[in-house]
């Protein structure tokens, strides 16, 4: 059900996705990553093509963290920054962070490999059914993901969505 990675260059360390259907509390659970409360970020699935997508920006992320270089606060924070296209931070946890009325989550986890309990931790609290996290291509919106992330036909005659996706969040930094 969860899809869990070692990172390449931080093989100490682990990207932990855990994906829900038919949430009933997402405002509790925003509210409750707002204070803190839960160590992960939680991603609107309907804005991702695929977990590699959301892997690509953890290790992003995770590579940020390490060199003192985030634009944001939090290596959650950052994870869904690093998703976003633009280098706008309030419109990325607008596009890609849950809202109050959202029924689907995917929780995105870094932890260490002995650290296994934060799953448990994060799915007693969500109020909705696990689904495997690979099935988040069934959840997405891709008119919405083609429009935010301006992919042409043209484009996707020559390669895949995810690859223009995965593209534009790597050279947002340097576009």
């Amino acid at each position: 059900m969860n899809l869990t990675h070692e990172l390449e260059l931080f093989p100490d360390l682990r990207v932990t996705q855990v994906l829900f259907k038919e949430v009933k509390n997402a405002a509790e659970l925003r509210q409750c990553a707002v204070e803190g409360k839960i160590k992960g970020a939680l991603i609107n699935p309907t804005m991702l093509v695929s977990p590699f997508q959301v892997l690509v920006a953890a290790n992003k992320a995770v590579s940020l963290q390490k060199i003192g270089k985030m634009k944001t606060r939090s290596l959650f924070s950052e994870i869904i920054f690093n998703l976003s296209p633009t280098n706008n931070i309030s419109e990325a946890f607008k596009r890609f962070g849950i809202s109050d009325s959202d029924v689907s989550v995917l929780v995105v986890l870094v932890h260490n490999k002995d650290e296994s309990q934060l799953v448990s931790d994060i799915t007693a609290r969500v109020n909705g059914q696990q689904v495997p996290a690979e099935d988040v291509p069934s959840l997405t919106d891709f008119a919405k993901v083609k429009k935010l992330y301006k992919v042409t036909p043209q484009e996707e005659k020559c390669g895949t969505l995810l690859d223009a996706v995965v593209c534009r969040m790597a050279t947002k930094d340097v576009m």
